[in-house]
């Protein structure tokens, strides 16, 4: 893939801990990487902040801000009364990540649903795409999204893990999907079918760095520039040049985030 800037991370954290001893150089260096855009992702009220600051500081970053469903348990009526007021900063281009996590149930499921609705309502209320994360919960995400068709934000699932099926219900609600290092693993066959049935305007590509790191970065801590390396196995599976990959998930995040 040439040097041109093509790649956007439509998922990232750069606020992570694992970023303090070379942020600043890591974010500079982006742009001669390859990289268009990235969107930095926020988890709870704290990082919604700090996100929000970084979009503020670089002209090719964004910021999302959100309750993740690890931190349901910790949200209060004051967060979410604050949370509106972050979603309206100019940077801010989506609300998340929010869903629900049923694999280490950081937060009581009943806490993860109430604080999930009424983000989803939120979203759709500011009108601004909403960043879903889903993992072991995808029949309850799907009929929470399903009785509410017609009255959804837009979206994106991200780093997805899902079956085909559930891929295809996704699709059919209106969403994007987005794909991640794990697309690269080995044991990850099913990602990649899923994948494959995802048309190109539906197809996102991410880091969640500092998490997740691709083949052959694998075990490293991730960073925004390794997005090429999932740029690369999704266009290999189309049959299709990286640089071609590249601009079509660049200008789907550019549609869905109106960027």
């Amino acid at each position: 893939m040439s040097g041109e800037a093509l790649l956007f991370d439509s998922h990232c954290h750069l606020d992570d801990p694992r970023f303090d001893e070379d942020r600043e150089r890591l974010i500079e260096g982006l742009p001669g990487e390859g990289i268009f855009a990235c969107l930095t992702c926020a988890s709870d009220m704290a990082t919604s902040r700090q996100a929000i600051a970084l979009a503020e500081r670089w002209p090719f970053i964004y910021a999302s801000a959100g309750i993740h469903p690890h931190e349901a348990g910790k949200a209060s009526p004051q967060d979410m009364a604050e949370l509106p007021v972050l979603l309206q900063q100019k940077k801010v281009v989506a609300l998340g990540e929010i869903g629900l996590d049923f694999h280490y149930d950081f937060s009581p499921r009943d806490v993860q649903r109430e604080v999930f609705l009424t983000q989803l309502e939120m979203a759709r209320a500011l009108d601004l795409p909403a960043i879903f994360h889903v993992r072991e919960a995808h029949g309850e995400m799907l009929a929470l999204l399903e009785a509410r068709r017609g009255r959804l934000p837009g979206g994106v699932m991200h780093s997805y893990s899902g079956s085909t099926e559930s891929t295809k219900q996704y699709l059919d609600l209106g969403f994007y999907i987005s794909f991640s290092g794990t697309i690269t693993f080995k044991n990850a066959e099913k990602v990649r079918r899923a994948a494959q049935a995802v048309p190109l305007d539906r197809l996102l590509i991410e880091t969640d760095s500092p998490y997740l790191a691709p083949v052959p970065f694998r075990g490293r801590r991730n960073n925004p520039a390794h997005v090429r390396q999932v740029c690369e196995q999704l266009a290999a599976l189309f049959g299709m040049a990286p640089e071609e990959m590249a601009r079509i998930t660049r200008d789907n995040a550019r549609a869905l985030f109106g960027v």
